[in-house]
């Protein structure tokens, strides 16, 4: 059986939305379309869609790194904030929208808490992303 880690994440995270929205658990909170998904960022995002693929890509990056929690993940979805004429720095992801996310995939059972350790996916969780990585490593074959 084919694993999320032996398919290409871009592609396992395109497929993996795709399913992701048509789950009664996740949906975009009604401050989605306004909200930047950083410090370093100007914009929301102009995909209507962004709210599903980030929530998949959390889902494959718990998957893959996890017990993982939101201080980790805030570190992975941040970027480079430029100050002008002054030296960048690091800027992290907003924490609200991963930790919304995380909690609507809670809720629908593909991850759970491990204490004090962070999140992980749930055995539902794993079969679900494994299930899509197979189709995934089925379309890249052919």
């Amino acid at each position: 059986m084919t694993t999320a880690y032996e398919v290409p994440g871009d592609r396992l995270v395109e497929r993996t939305a795709e399913e992701v929205k048509e789950l009664d658990a996740v949906e975009p909170p009604e401050w989605a379309r306004f909200a930047r998904t950083g410090r370093d960022r100007e914009l929301p995002p102009e995909d209507d869609d962004w709210w599903y693929v980030r929530t998949a890509s959390i889902l494959r990056k718990v998957y893959i790194e996890g017990p993982i929690g939101v201080s980790r993940l805030k570190k992975a979805y941040g970027g480079r904030d430029r100050k002008g004429v002054a030296p960048s720095h690091h800027e992290e992801g907003s924490g609200s929208v991963i930790r919304n996310a995380l909690q609507q995939l809670e809720e629908e059972g593909l991850v759970e808490q491990k204490g004090s350790d962070g999140r992980v996916v749930s055995s539902e969780g794993q079969k679900f992303l494994d299930g899509i990585a197979s189709d995934v490593a089925d379309e890249v074959l052919v």
